[in-house]
């Protein structure tokens, strides 16, 4: 299972995301490094837990359509692997994203104008440059529902998988930075079992070895990691025991 550190861009800087309340997010302080730089703390991940597989959540393009092109480039002329979720809207929005050399794109809900649109990217740059995020606060889909309609999280997942889709991510922002634990898992039950092959990532509240041992016996592709990094309840020793992250070459 790969454990998938987490880098919040705001302000071009790396922010702590709590519960989703983006008003509040200030820069992150950390132990792991000085300030709150994307490549510097980038770095600090891959030397001290091995990790160089990275997901970067742009909220300055999610929020002001304002994409950070300088920091997926710095960061992947480093040599890292990024997941990327820029806030695509339409189709036509992936190419300049893929073009900054960024592994995987990540088509979010929250930010999808509907799923016609992912029908487009998929057609247009195939299913294995993209995952979809299953974006949920508290459970519930934030998505228009004038594209999207009145689906349930599992009706949403259905409908993303019937695109070709191989890979989701479901994320629920309520639980991001709080340190309470993994909801999504049921919900990643009732995914896999409409579709076995499904690969799933999941991410909001991990804290310590435990959590991350059920979700890997549940066949957890990788999981979104943050907080417990900066806060020592996940050690190197356990990105270790997981196998880590990617690593480039």
């Amino acid at each position: 299972m790969l454990l998938i550190p987490v880098l919040d861009l705001l302000g071009k800087q790396v922010v702590r995301g709590v519960a989703g309340k983006r008003k509040t997010y200030r820069p992150i302080e950390s132990p792991l490094a000085p300030g709150s730089d994307p490549l510097t703390l980038a770095h600090a991940f891959r030397e001290q837990f091995g990790l160089n597989l990275l997901y970067v959540a742009d909220l300055d393009a999610i929020l002001s359509r304002q994409p950070n092109w300088n920091i997926y480039r710095e960061l992947t002329d480093a040599g890292f692997w990024l997941l990327v979720d820029p806030g695509l809207r339409t189709a036509a929005e992936t190419e300049a994203v893929l073009a900054c050399g960024i592994t995987k794109v990540v088509a979010g809900l929250e930010s999808l104008n509907g799923p016609d649109q992912l029908d487009q990217m998929v057609a247009a740059h195939g299913a294995d440059r993209i995952i979809f995020s299953l974006d949920l606060k508290d459970g519930i889909p934030l998505c228009n529902e004038s594209t999207w309609g009145n689906r349930s999280p599992l009706e949403i997942a259905t409908r993303a998988i019937d695109t070709g889709i191989s890979e989701i991510l479901v994320l629920d922002l309520k639980q991001v930075g709080t340190g309470r634990g993994i909801s999504t898992l049921t919900l990643c039950r009732r995914i896999r079992e409409h579709n076995s092959r499904i690969q799933l990532y999941t991410g909001g509240g991990a804290r310590h070895r435990d959590d991350l041992i059920v979700l890997q016996d549940e066949g957890i592709a990788g999981v979104l990691i943050s907080s417990a990094l900066h806060q020592g309840t996940v050690t190197a020793d356990d990105c270790r025991y997981f196998g880590g992250g990617a690593s480039r070459g």
